[in-house]
């Protein structure tokens, strides 16, 4: 199996346009060792050839280009794409199915229930499409369950609820609904060897680790390092307020990951323009390295 790290910035990516905090500022200057991040996306291939989108970023049009595997190959109008991924309902994560309008055929697009229903009454986007190239949804269940995608016979996809919030465009904001924000498993049928993807945890549910401690490869929320983060923009929301467990800290990512099996190739997505990992000298980045812990970046392909 086959994955690429499309983008693996939080929302705003880095450095975030408007934002002049020390990493961002630094960036621009040339006197930080990190590398600039789109929002976060992934695609997942069994043959290099076709492959599975996971969320569509608003940066979609320039990790397509970044990609060359998933650029047309078979025709005037083409794309390795042949289905979405719909993890959650936020603007960062499907803002990008605006860009995907332009397809020659309708948008295979698996979501649950509570994504659909924001995306079709407090982001109409999909309704949207239908005046484009059309969708083609397809219900994503919450519960464990397994289910495949036609074309991708040597796959097998589970997904599963977390804890979570909907956007905040959301009619059902301050209600949250099971689906809001999925974990998916991915594994290949023919090895066995699994991934397990969400780049947004709040809280590691007993489901939730054991799909951790099943997977060979774990790419999970790397967006703050402490739960206060954000008070130095200015900001008064806390990290797991916000639906993230920080890294550090009792209870926080780092620890979680620490208790997988020594062969688990654990790798952080998703890091906010704030995070001192992104300074691939900073002490901060240096405890990760030393516990085995990765920082995806922008066009990291990994294989499983």
């Amino acid at each position: 199996m086959l994955i690429r790290v499309l983008g693996s910035g939080a929302g705003g990516g880095f450095p975030q346009w408007n934002c002049n905090c020390d990493n961002c500022r630094r960036l621009r200057r040339g006197e930080i060792n990190a590398r600039p991040r789109t929002q976060s996306s992934i695609a997942v291939s069994e043959d290099g050839d076709n492959w599975v989108l996971f969320n569509a970023s608003p940066d979609i049009r320039f990790q397509l280009e970044a990609n060359p595997p998933l650029q047309p190959k078979r025709g005037v109008r083409d794309t390795g794409i042949r289905a979405i991924v719909l993890i959650d309902a936020q603007i960062d994560h499907t803002t990008g199915l605006l860009i995907l309008r332009e397809s020659t055929s309708p948008l295979e697009i698996y979501c649950a229930d509570p994504v659909h229903r924001d995306l079709t009454s407090g982001f109409p986007v999909l309704t949207m499409l239908g005046h484009y190239c059309g969708v083609h949804r397809h219900p994503l269940p919450i519960d464990g369950s397994a289910f495949q995608i036609p074309g991708f016979d040597d796959l097998r996809f589970y997904s599963h609820a977390l804890v979570s919030k909907a956007p905040p465009y959301s009619p059902h904001r301050n209600d949250p609904h099971p689906g809001d924000n999925v974990g998916v498993i991915v594994e290949q049928i023919s090895s066995g060897r699994k991934l397990y993807y969400a780049p947004g945890l709040g809280e590691i549910e007993p489901h939730v680790f054991e799909a951790m401690q099943a997977a060979d490869c774990v790419l999970v929320d790397g967006t703050f390092w402490t739960d206060d983060e954000m008070k130095k923009v200015g900001s008064a929301k806390k990290a797991r307020e916000i639906g993230h467990l920080p890294q550090s800290g009792p209870g926080g990512m780092i620890e979680v990951l620490n208790r997988l099996p020594r062969e688990t190739r654990r790798i952080l997505i998703h890091i906010n323009n704030t995070n001192p990992i992104l300074d691939e000298d900073s002490p901060e980045r240096r405890q990760l390295t030393e516990a085995g812990i990765e920082v995806a970046y922008d066009t990291m392909e990994i294989r499983v």
